[in-house]
């Protein structure tokens, strides 16, 4: 029956037609972004896996412990391994310990939901190879084969869709890095491209078809062009004929050639944030962890970014037309442990108050103050909002960029009422500040000022 599936699938991606968007970037990169994208400006990612099962990294990414451990013979993992598990222990035998026996869906969308995010990106496959769904491709070397014993990404999707304020994306990497059909295109020089044909290229058409992902977030621009994937033709049977055809959006991850150039959006490197404002849409895909996408047991509490630092890091996002998308790892349980959870909460708690600011925010004429440099902004419609990273001791903020209008007022963003002002020569303006009263202002972290009538 599975032959069958694999066969159905392959005969579909070489029968594509084409429509408006041709396969070629330059056709592709004609198609709008769909406008939910920009309005939503944050998104949590998701890593988990069978590598959640070692959850381990000591100097090198724990969602990659398989090939730092067996293609790099890394030190740290070898010693790991020696040290924890028995003598001929192989990878696959950590897929039966990926138990997901905690992994409550409705659980997380909650918890997603309660963050502010807009919009989740799931990871269906990793470098690993194994998926997080009943992929024909993937026999044995799936969710629901070995370990959960369930669709994964089936289940967490509805749960998703059924929140009215979130949309479903799905990670793919379309690298499987000890497969061996990837191998022997690698040892050809990937003049051949047996593995995207076999296996890459059939999961993407699938998921998209079984799930209806409102993000395709592509991972494959490690080392081979978009030519070797065939990644252009995909891209075009997406925006032309998928089942998402109209609000799909996609990134610049499908080749070498590709990132940072073309694709829906821009993310261009990890933790990419420019701080300089860009003219195409661009994500800071980012790690609360700081060091890792999966989770590692012996990740330290130093190791976490704080909410402060999660918010600035947002903040100079969004004034620079970027979006975030902030990544948990939760266990091989399927728990997203307490200080994951503490910061989406953290998140949603300041997003509460000031998502005026932020959804469907634009950036300004300026997006980092002139002579303040702890002061970012963006615009909602004909409001001007200044982001403070700091409250000043001296309770006055001075700022260099906004100038005044005759019908100019200043508030807090959550605080009790206007606060008095004044401008200064040659221009800016300088904002007597209230001491913070908890009784009296929600304000707290990053501080956000509504100014109306200045420009």
């Amino acid at each position: 029956m599975r032959l069958i599936a694999v066969l159905v699938i392959l005969a579909v991606c070489a029968t594509r037609g084409y429509g408006e968007y041709k396969p070629n970037w330059e056709s592709l990169d004609t198609r709008p972004l769909p406008s939910w994208y920009d309005e939503a400006k944050l998104g949590i990612f998701i890593h988990w896996g069978v590598f959640s099962v070692p959850s381990f990294g000591d100097g090198f990414l724990a969602e990659l412990f398989w090939y730092y451990w067996k293609a790099l013979a890394n030190p740290h993992a070898i010693d790991f391994m020696e040290k924890n598990y028995p003598p001929g222990f192989t990878y696959p035998d950590f897929a039966p310990q990926f138990t997901a026996e905690f992994f409550d869906p409705n659980k997380w969308a909650d918890m997603f939901e309660a963050s502010g995010a807009k919009y989740v990106v799931f990871t269906s496959k990793h470098g690993e190879g194994y998926t997080n769904w009943p992929s024909a491709t993937s026999v044995n070397w799936n969710s629901m084969d070995v370990g959960p014993k369930r669709d994964i990404v089936g289940d967490l999707a509805n749960a998703i869709k059924n929140r009215t304020s979130l949309r479903f994306g799905l990670y793919h990497n379309l690298h499987d890095f000890l497969n061996p059909l990837y191998l022997n295109d690698k040892q050809n020089n990937f003049t051949t491209n047996e593995f995207p044909r076999m296996k890459s290229m059939p999961e993407l058409y699938d998921i998209v078809s079984r799930y209806k992902p409102d993000i395709v977030w592509s991972d494959g621009d490690q080392g081979t062009n978009s030519s070797y994937w065939n990644s252009a033709e995909f891209v075009a049977w997406l925006y032309n004929e998928s089942p998402v055809k109209d609000i799909v959006v996609t990134n610049d991850r499908w080749g070498r050639d590709v990132l940072c150039k073309h694709g829906g959006f821009l993310t261009c490197d990890d933790r990419y944030n420019p701080h300089t404002l860009q003219t195409r849409k661009w994500e800071n895909a980012l790690t609360i962890d700081k060091h890792s996408w999966g989770y590692r047991r012996n990740a330290n509490f130093n190791d976490f970014m704080s909410i402060n630092e999660l918010l600035q890091q947002l903040v100079t996002t969004i004034s620079c037309n970027g979006n975030m998308l902030m990544n948990v790892g939760p266990t091989k349980e399927g728990t997203i442990t307490p200080i994951f959870e503490e910061r989406l909460r953290q998140m949603g708690e300041w997003l509460n108050v000031n998502g005026e600011a932020v959804y469907s925010s634009k950036p300004w004429k300026h997006q980092n103050d002139q002579t303040n440099k702890d002061v970012w902004y963006t615009m909602n419609g004909k409001h001007v909002y200044a982001f403070s990273f700091s409250w000043p001791d001296s309770n006055i903020l001075e700022l260099g960029s906004p100038i005044s209008t005759s019908s100019a007022s200043v508030d807090l963003v959550g605080g009790a009422s206007l606060l008095t002002w004044q401008s200064i020569s040659p221009g800016g303006v300088k904002i007597t500040l209230p001491v913070l009263n908890p009784a009296l202002t929600k304000a707290k972290w990053v501080y956000v000022f509504r100014l109306i009538g200045f420009v």
